[in-house]
């Protein structure tokens, strides 16, 4: 069985201290779900996370300029219980195609659905060099030094 336990991972910008935040992560019903397909659709994430049990509701990340799907979402159950079974069963299963990472998060704050890379979406995504045509191609650094003519990258 997969555990539930907390992982090593914390948000660098939760207002508050870090005993604060280990308290909040032991009794959260919120999820931070990451390494979406841009894609990946508000009713598919409802859709596998239902079966774990009640959830209150999705927020869906998005780009912080563009406002698309940047990869990443907040789903909050109504019960602890329910947070732990997806945490048990989805962590680490398929969707759209590609390996969701589900973690606890500490409750979702207005403004935290958008991305924090200097782009607007995750900062992750900026730094991949590889090329993922789930997350939009090749990383946004990397395809900034991309010759719009050539098509080969600028070194």
């Amino acid at each position: 069985m997969m555990s539930t336990d907390l992982s090593s991972y914390r948000d660098q910008h939760f207002k508050g201290s870090r005993h604060e935040q280990e308290k909040l992560l032991k009794f959260t019903t919120t999820l931070y779900v990451g390494n979406l397909s841009f894609y990946t659709t508000e009713e598919q994430i409802h859709e596998l996370f239902s079966r774990c049990g009640d959830v209150r509701r999705i927020v869906m990340g998005l780009d912080k300029y563009k406002k698309t799907p940047c990869g990443f979402c907040f789903v909050e159950y109504y019960s602890r219980f329910d947070a732990e079974n997806a945490m048990r069963y989805v962590n680490g299963t398929r969707l759209d195609d590609r390996l969701i990472r589900v973690d606890w998060d500490a409750g979702f704050i207005e403004g935290r659905q958008y991305g924090r890379g200097k782009t607007g979406g995750q900062v992750r995504d900026e730094y991949r060099t590889d090329y993922d045509a789930g997350r939009g191609g090749y990383g946004k650094l990397l395809s900034q030094k991309i010759s719009p003519n050539t098509g080969e990258v600028a070194r």
